[in-house]
């Protein structure tokens, strides 16, 4: 990096990373120090290739490092460095073929380096939405628009398939950390997926209030006046976006209320993008059991509680 200028920071001297980075990092041992001893550097290949300035990191994320950036004519941007290769081609290739369509523009792509150049953004929604039934709206329209990017011509991945296998493994791993209860309701509804798998689009993959965020000036694309960031960008059934919608709204489902309230949303999201309510449930308790267990096995187990612990208001 060129160093910092007269109020700006330094952003060899400013790499914070957030917790669930941090708890990332560590769990990858010696490969998770090693990105970490070379991220200044990357940076500071970045800022020349680019030709950016950077400035401040910014909050959010889990699995990356991603920082305040000024291009030469001045507009701001964002620079995400990612801690582990897999899945960044897909992402750069979504945001490429979307063209800013329910989705963050991609401004550059360096695969050597593990980062993206993108367009700057607002607050992410669960900052500024004043409601979570206003939240579910907004989310409903911008899927919408982003499940219009074109599909890639490359095999569809068995989701279901997938975190099926990642919950039998991880239950066991780690001890059982759930009832049989909720595993077995889990696997169930993972295997009804899986033999059912509906109307297939590119789904954004992670669609959380978190990774929707406000355009900075209204521009096509992003007529709801957000976009999402950080998409996974595999082909399924578009139900699957939407119950991972639902996945993190935890605080929200406890007790006898738990059941009715999810129905409440899965019918709202249901009702605003035609998609089938009991897909959306069904979807969304295999993403909250699976989330819960990948989030325990590197050692979020505060987070991981919480999502375990709703998936258990929800079974009978």
């Amino acid at each position: 990096m060129t160093g910092a200028g007269p109020g700006e920071a330094d952003p060899d001297a400013t790499i914070r990373l957030q917790p669930l980075t941090r708890a990332k990092v560590g769990s990858l041992g010696p490969a998770g120090q090693d990105w970490l001893s070379r991220l200044p550097a990357t940076l500071r290949e970045l800022e020349r290739e680019w030709q950016i300035r950077l400035g401040r990191p910014l909050p959010g994320g889990s699995a990356a490092y991603v920082v305040a950036a000024t291009r030469a004519d001045g507009v701001p941007a964002v620079v995400k460095v990612v801690i582990e290769p897999d899945g960044l081609d897909a992402q750069a290739a979504i945001l490429r073929r979307a063209d800013g369509r329910g989705y963050v523009r991609l401004l550059g792509y360096d695969p050597d380096r593990r980062a993206l150049l993108m367009e700057a953004l607002g607050p992410p929604l669960d900052h500024t939405a004043p409601a979570p039934a206003n939240w579910l709206d907004l989310l409903a329209d911008t899927l919408l628009a982003a499940w219009r990017a074109p599909e890639p011509a490359d095999t569809r991945p068995d989701k279901a398939g997938d975190l099926a296998g990642l919950i039998t493994t991880w239950w066991d791993r780690l001890g059982r950390p759930c009832s049989p209860a909720v595993y077995r309701q889990a696997l169930a509804f993972a295997e009804r997926r899986r033999a059912d798998p509906g109307e297939p689009v590119v789904v954004h993959g992670d669609p959380h209030p978190g990774n929707l965020l406000r355009v900075l000036r209204p521009r096509p694309g992003a007529e709801t006046g957000y976009c999402f960031v950080d998409p996974d960008g595999f082909v399924t059934d578009r139900a699957y976006d939407l119950g991972v919608v639902l996945r993190d709204w935890t605080s929200q489902l406890s007790g006898a209320d738990a059941e009715p309230t999810l129905r409440t949303y899965c019918s709202r999201l249901a009702d605003r993008t035609g998609v089938d309510a009991v897909r959306i449930w069904e979807w969304g308790f295999v993403e909250r059991v699976s989330t819960g267990l990948y989030l325990k096995s590197f050692g979020a187990d505060g987070l991981a509680g919480r999502f375990l612990a709703s998936a258990e208001a929800l079974v009978p």
